[in-house]
């Protein structure tokens, strides 16, 4: 298949302002300069942004105010305030390259991590995401990268349960945070998959961590399926008693969470984790593990 053309070109997107948008004419995404690293928009090119775009604002370190913006962001694990929320309202450094582009973000103040995302399309409907971490701390940190992906609203998500067979021992994690509800109406805990659908009427949070081993989960929402692909590693160390992958959401939108392993970065040291961003579109949204199974069928067989 012949490789589609990518145009690369600097816009003013809504409140966020100076931006990159990468477009090879089927899809597009949408880098910010000003602030970040983001990745503010992706979705076919001319139609709706398949991200949430978030206002508000939490105090942060030093007087600072870290932003939520929304679209898909770099942080690292385990979580902490105010380490996590480290504010990102400055200019980045960036790289245009051929199919994408690189973020640079400046040094953390106090933190001494470094933020950087390689975003390029890999595929007609395809972005590859590397997210990278740098410890510019004079002595070793242990983290994880975390990429968090928020998504617009009134979508059902769609994470798969691992299916190794252990025998007598358990074969999967499920971590819980103190607001989850396991009776909660949004999430159904099926046999194959676990669903969760966004609800704009359910303000109250909520979030469960798994250990997916399948690396993968997808998000409906209004015609389109989002897939979101990552390596999980087996038997490495994870944060949050041992989970790879995440979910929060809440009335505005819906968070897909991956984590690398957790990993002891020595000074000047760098980790990197990779996640794949596919679009596909769908005539309906399956009722049931049937329903899942045959879209999941008909995605993986799609050019």
């Amino acid at each position: 298949m012949e490789k589609q053309p990518v145009s690369i070109r600097e816009i003013e997107y809504g409140q966020i302002g100076r931006c990159l948008q990468v477009d090879n004419g089927t899809v597009d995404f949408v880098v910010t300069l000003d602030c970040g690293p983001r990745v503010i928009r992706f979705g076919f090119s001319g139609q709706h942004n398949e991200f949430c775009e978030q206002d508000g604002a939490v105090r942060s370190y030093d007087g600072q105010y870290w932003q939520p913006r929304g679209g898909h962001r770099l942080w690292h694990s385990p979580e902490h305030m105010p380490r996590t929320y480290i504010a990102d309202n400055s200019p980045l450094a960036y790289r245009v390259l051929e199919d994408g582009v690189i973020l640079t973000q400046p040094v953390e103040p106090w933190v001494q991590i470094q933020k950087e995302m390689e975003i390029k399309l890999t595929g007609a409907k395809q972005v590859t995401v590397i997210n990278r971490l740098t410890n510019k701390n004079a002595w070793p940190v242990k983290l994880a990268v975390w990429g968090l992906t928020v998504m617009a609203p009134g979508g059902l998500e769609i994470i798969p349960q691992p299916d190794r067979d252990t025998g007598l021992l358990g074969n999967r994690l499920i971590a819980l945070w103190p607001y989850t509800k396991m009776t909660d109406p949004r999430v159904h805990w099926g046999d194959r998959y676990i669903t969760v659908q966004q609800d704009e009427a359910a303000a109250a949070p909520f979030k469960f961590g798994i250990d997916n081993q399948a690396g993968w989960a997808a998000y409906i929402n209004k015609g389109h399926v989002f897939i979101k692909r990552y390596d999980h590693q087996p038997g490495a160390e994870y944060p949050d008693f041992g989970v790879s992958y995440e979910t929060y959401t809440n009335e505005l939108m819906l968070e897909m969470e991956t984590l690398s392993p957790l990993t002891l970065l020595n000074p000047d040291e760098t980790i990197e984790h990779r996640e794949v961003w596919e679009l596909f579109v769908t005539d309906e949204v399956p009722g049931d593990e049937a329903g899942i199974c045959e879209l999941i069928k008909a995605i993986s067989s799609y050019p």
